[in-house]
């Protein structure tokens, strides 16, 4: 049976990697033990999927379709770590990666360790203003045929102040479709 423990064993909530690099999810363990087995839940495929068992030794057991270049548990000085190196990462690899051992016929998981694959880095938000127009400058002429050729004419107000709402037109719908995709994301890794 499965059994989930919080506190064993310690691996991180999220990780955000690019595609075709390659990741590392840690997994330290509270006392020794004789290995460690990895899982992988799928939201997309409804699908919980075991990877692979690594023991102190470096040897490896795979799941079945299971590629033995995409997946390692490298040896490490401790028998309490057993980090695993995923490769040419793709987004077929999003899923909640868990590390468990075995302990009196049970399985123990810890929290998991959510991988999201993207072919670009989110770019972190920045407020976009829209630029103050400067202060009219007072027109003082005598003649009324200056002022309608001068700084203050509505021949230059006009499209100025066209432009800035053109410009605002095009800014509030970018910015609110930023928000969007952000409270998407946002959304996305929460639900799990």
């Amino acid at each position: 049976g499965f059994c989930t423990n919080l506190l064993l064993p310690k691996t991180p909530e999220h990780i955000l990697a690019k595609t075709n690099s390659k990741t590392e999810i840690p997994c330290e363990l509270k006392t020794e033990h004789v290995g460690v087995y990895w899982f992988r839940w799928s939201q997309e495929r409804q699908d919980f999927e075991f990877l692979m068992f690594s023991n102190p030794l470096g040897k490896a057991t795979y799941g079945a379709d299971i590629r033995q270049d995409k997946f390692s548990v490298p040896v490490g000085s401790s028998h309490k770590t057993y980090s695993l190196h995923i490769s040419h990462l793709h987004p077929s690899d999003n899923g909640t990666y868990y590390c468990s051992i075995a302990q009196s016929s049970q399985l123990l998981l810890g929290r998991g360790t959510q991988l999201r694959v993207v072919d670009v880095f989110p770019v972190p938000p920045t407020t976009t203003q829209a630029p103050l127009p400067k202060k009219p400058k007072r027109c003082v002429t005598k003649r009324k045929e200056a002022d309608k050729k001068g700084a203050c004419s509505p021949l230059v107000w006009v499209p100025l102040a066209t432009g800035i709402l053109v410009l605002l037109m095009i800014l509030v719908p970018a910015a609110y479709r930023f928000h969007r995709l952000r409270w998407r994301l946002w959304l996305r890794t929460h639900r799990q």
